[in-house]
């Protein structure tokens, strides 16, 4: 009897962590991907029975139930490269899916709190989930890892869509979608139909869903109709697969240029050889032994070679370090450089340092680098330029945008996913470059210094791809499309029209109920 009032508490909550879990299997790993298009419907549901305290609950349930098992992969990560014990690496992951989960709180706060006619109920949550995700991007430095689009990365049709509205765009369709569903189990459960419901909001959702789909099929047969007419470059991306508790050992700094000798040696002829992120584990440049190694490789090769290395330069406060993208010509010459310029919290640098120094062992495996200031200028090889998101950039679609806008014809991504092990991160990471593909109609070449590499082309089709904790050099024609889509040129302008509509909602809908007890 002891255990049922806590049985009586939890028991509301299991239809909202049935419905994050639901959530997490639309993504990779899982790969269910039309599970998103419902996976809302039980929380939803819920909502009603609950009062708003335990529909915020029920929101965070749904919340942990989604990030918990999608990035699990933080803890191991934490104990095995950060220094910490498996306590403070817990702690660590379920304080961020803390964080997270409180936005899909505020989604079933929002559902429960503000009433709007039913047939427009699903606008309002669709609305009210992407104003979240559009502040999750950005919110302290930005985490959009999970947003609910990227889901969809196989759903060649409908993510043809993201060239107008972006990512969250499909996050907008797929909430709709749920709560379309959600909107006519409960008027044919109260035997409502259609008496209750707004059919023409209701009809207006529908048609916006079909519409998506009907524009994606169109554009798909469009866009892959114009590749066939567009110029072609020929890239290859260099996997090395060197073990992240090597990758720093001086003594394995001969054995890695040797292994980077081999696998790009095989890859020419062709226009550009991409390695890594950070694939040189000295400073390129300063060390004289090691970089004139490299520099015979670059001319033996004859091509334009894109590297990642590490940077060091001096300044009043000692030497700052970068985490940079350098482009040689095929005589070893720099041609030119990106330094990274969103880093990863805790990961690449330690926030507010000075009051956090706990926190300083956490970059010990990663380095503690300094802000590019280079900005998104793209990098020239031949006739070619490209655009470079290292690592975590690649989450953000103002940098990829910004480097199209400034002339970039594709887009390359380096990173090194060794840290996340065999789990499923890799390719979680891997499907997020596909929007910035759509989004801009660009082709993709990815680097990774333990896989995923691989070639995405400007219609969203993974051309190919390698598998993880393999060595191998990949080669592919990629496709080279100019233009820049309504989403290159204007960005989350519906994103940001949804955050104004839910900020004033939220706002408007409590100040008219005030009033009216003054009339």
């Amino acid at each position: 009897m002891y255990f049922k009032p806590i049985y009586c508490g939890l028991l509301p909550l299991m239809p909202a962590l049935a419905g994050g879990l639901m959530l997490f299997s639309a993504f990779p790993g899982p790969g269910l991907y039309p599970a998103a298009f419902f996976a809302l419907v039980p929380l939803w549901l819920s909502i009603d029975r609950l009062d708003s305290t335990q529909a915020f609950y029920a929101g965070i349930g749904t919340g942990i139930g989604f990030y918990l098992p999608l990035i699990y992969w933080i803890c191991p990560t934490l104990t095995k490269y950060g220094g910490l014990n498996f306590l403070a690496a817990l702690s660590c992951l379920l304080l961020l899916v803390l964080y997270l989960s409180l936005y899909t709180g505020v989604f079933a706060l929002a559902m429960k709190k503000i009433s709007v006619p039913e047939g427009l109920v699903p606008f309002w949550g669709a609305v009210t989930w992407v104003a979240l995700e559009y502040i999750r991007t950005y919110l302290f430095s930005g985490f959009p890892w999970g947003v609910l689009g990227y889901s969809q990365y196989p759903n060649l049709v409908l993510i043809q869509a993201a060239d107008t509205f972006g990512v969250l765009g499909i996050s907008f369709l797929l909430v709709l979608a749920n709560g379309v569903s959600v909107t006519v189990f409960k008027a044919f459960s109260q035997r409502a139909w259609p008496e209750k419901i707004n059919m023409a909001g209701l009809s207006l959702a529908v048609v916006l869903l079909c519409s998506a789909f009907i524009y994606g099929h169109f554009k798909l047969a469009e866009i892959r109709g114009q590749i066939k007419g567009e110029p072609f470059r020929k890239i290859s991306v260099i996997q090395a697969n060197i073990p992240q508790d090597r990758k720093w050992d001086k003594v394995f700094i001969d054995e890695t240029i040797d292994r980077y000798f081999r696998l790009s040696l095989q890859a020419i002829p062709c226009d550009l050889v991409v390695w890594p992120e950070t694939a040189l584990p000295f400073y390129y440049g300063m060390d004289p032994i090691p970089s004139n190694r490299v520099d015979a490789l670059v001319r033996k090769a004859g091509t334009f070679f894109l590297i990642g290395i590490p940077a060091a330069q001096p300044s009043d406060q000692g030497f700052l370090y970068y985490n940079r993208a350098c482009m040689l010509t095929p005589l070893a010459l720099p041609k030119g450089y990106y330094d990274k310029h969103h880093l990863v919290p805790f990961g690449e640098y330690v926030p507010f340092k000075h009051l956090l120094r706990f926190a300083e062992k956490l970059t010990a495996g990663a380095g503690d680098f300094s802000k590019g200031e280079t900005g998104p200028v793209p990098l020239k090889f031949g006739t070619g330029t490209t655009g470079v998101l290292i690592c975590f950039e690649v989450l953000f679609p103002d940098i990829a945008r910004d480097f199209v806008l400034n002339g970039a014809d594709i887009l390359t991504t380096m990173t090194n996913d060794a840290w996340f092990g065999r789990t499923q991160a890799a390719l979680q990471h891997f499907s997020i470059a596909v929007f910035r593909a759509v989004e801009n109609r660009r082709s993709v070449v990815r680097a990774a210094n333990t896989g995923i590499s691989g070639f995405i082309d400007p219609a969203g089709t993974i051309l190919e791809k390698t598998d993880i904790f393999t060595a191998c050099a990949l080669t592919r024609q990629v496709p080279v499309m100019s233009g820049k889509t309504f989403y290159t040129r204007h960005g989350d302008l519906a994103a940001k029209a949804c955050l104004v509509a839910f900020l004033l909602i939220c706002v408007i809908k409590p100040m008219r109920k005030k009033f009216r007890r003054f009339l």
